[in-house]
């Protein structure tokens, strides 16, 4: 490769004859979902509103057969969620597809990195 490492990102993003589209950010809130138990904290840290967050697990909801995220309404013993066994199907199938692409395209992103103009040129 002649430039000085990748200019090129892959967002990879699924768009299904259902109103879902599976990209990287539906992928990263179920990630922070997992992590942090909260859907309201997932969205803080991604900077999104928790009305965003809700609305995106909603649709992921509704579209796949069985949830991916199982909520709990806030109150005195406090609220959560969790990724169902499912979003934890859904998020490793995503992961590995990325992964997957990486891989078996490395030789083509490469060639493709290589025919960008230098950084910094006009």
């Amino acid at each position: 490769m002649t430039q000085t490492g990748p200019r090129l990102r892959i967002k990879l993003r699924l768009e299904y004859n259902s109103p879902l589209i599976l990209g990287p950010g539906k992928a990263e809130l179920l990630s922070r979902i997992a992590r942090l138990g909260s859907i309201s904290a997932a969205a803080r840290e991604m900077g999104m509103s928790y009305k965003r967050a809700w609305t995106l697990v909603e649709e992921m909801n509704i579209a796949f057969a069985l949830p991916v995220i199982d909520s709990a309404r806030g109150g005195p013993k406090g609220g959560g969620a969790t990724v169902t066994e499912t979003g934890q199907k859904v998020l490793q199938h995503y992961r590995a597809l990325e992964t997957l692409l990486l891989d078996a395209g490395a030789t083509d992103l490469n060639a493709l990195n290589d025919l960008l103009r230098p950084e910094g040129s006009s």
